[in-house]
């Protein structure tokens, strides 16, 4: 089980990492078009058609659930979803592979030690402490995950240098500091799950639920507030722009940002599921693994979409060293879950 636990996590880093491909090829929509439909798509209409339509009586499971674990979940949702609108802007303004390195690197600290400094949910709460050998070992695949990910920095900083002005300095660092941000929130998301989780999924299951549509039935409860940002600021950004005719005006790009949605929602479902399958280590391991996936699909995006194309030499070098380091991180990882018997 742990095996395709590490495998549905490694799927599901790869999938988020590699959310923002349709932006490079859309014609019209900028990003308050397809951010507002993409995030309407994967964190409502999704998880709560899943949810209505395989959960029976969804509400009165939720009902049952203590209110505090449902508003605790969507403040951390919250802090994600402000993560989120930052995720996407800066993309725009350094790119799909510095953005998703400097983001992970912040987030992954954060989001892979306190579980187990402080329990989560259900099977979470079994988490061996830091100063175990499995936390040891974990801790140590994080500080290899933050050396990667400074390296990639490094490259996308050389990167810039090559390309010359391409970018103006200030849109630069504007969006370097934003990433910064958006990384210590982004660990909203696990913990969103992480610590509520438990008490959800046997509601659910209570039910009549089965595993799949009970991990859908976190979701959309949870990221409620994440919604919200996710959903507003992009309509709120329409409004100022006058652009909401635009939504309608190509119809090929509004498919392409319900693509990003549908993507996002079942990656993240992914790592939900993997991290429970992972055991009560795995809402470290898990995101741990994830993040560090994260990061080689936002650099397959970058390859492709042409960031790098014309760069070469040391930062090309750089960044395929930082590669090979995150694919040490995991194994380090994955070496980190195998100590514990949960």
């Amino acid at each position: 089980m742990k095996a395709l636990g590490f495998l549905l996590v490694t799927i599901a880093g790869l999938g988020t990492g590699s959310i923002a491909w349709p932006i490079k090829v859309m014609r019209r929509f900028q990003f308050e078009q397809w951010w507002f439909i993409g995030m309407l798509m994967g964190l409502v209409v999704v998880p709560w058609t899943v949810t209505l339509i395989f959960v029976p009586n969804p509400l009165a499971a939720y009902r049952s659930a203590d209110p505090l674990l449902l508003v605790k979940s969507n403040l951390f949702a919250t802090c994600w979803g402000a993560a989120n609108v930052l995720y996407g802007i800066c993309v725009v303004r350094i790119g799909a592979a510095l953005t998703g390195a400097i983001l992970t690197a912040f987030g992954v600290a954060v989001g892979v030690t306190v579980p187990m400094a402080f329990k989560g949910t259900g099977l979470f709460s079994a988490a061996p402490d830091l100063g175990s050998s499995a936390g040891r070992t974990v801790l140590l695949g994080v500080a290899v995950i933050l050396m990667g990910a400074v390296i990639v920095a490094g490259a996308g900083f050389g990167r810039e240098r090559v390309l010359g002005s391409e970018r103006r300095t200030g849109e630069f660092l504007g969006g370097l500091m934003m990433s910064i941000v958006g990384g210590i929130l982004s660990c909203g998301l696990s913990f969103a799950f992480v610590y509520s989780q438990g008490p959800i999924v046997e509601a659910v299951k209570a039910q009549g639920a089965g595993d799949v549509p009970a991990n859908f039935a976190v979701w959309a409860v949870g990221l409620l507030g994440g919604a919200l940002i996710n959903i507003l600021y992009p309509a709120y950004l329409m409004t100022k722009h006058k652009s909401w005719s635009v939504v309608t005006r190509c119809w090929r790009d509004v498919g392409l940002a319900v693509l990003i949605g549908v993507q996002f929602i079942i990656a993240v479902a992914l790592m939900g599921r993997g991290m429970l399958l992972l055991g009560a280590l795995g809402a470290s391991v898990g995101f741990g693994i994830q993040q560090a996936m994260q990061i080689l699909g936002n650099q397959g995006v970058g390859f492709i979409s042409g960031e790098w194309r014309g760069v070469h030499g040391l930062p090309r070098k750089v960044m395929y060293l930082a590669l090979a380091i995150l694919i040490a991180a995991v194994v380090i990882m994955a070496h980190g879950n195998t100590l514990t018997a949960q």
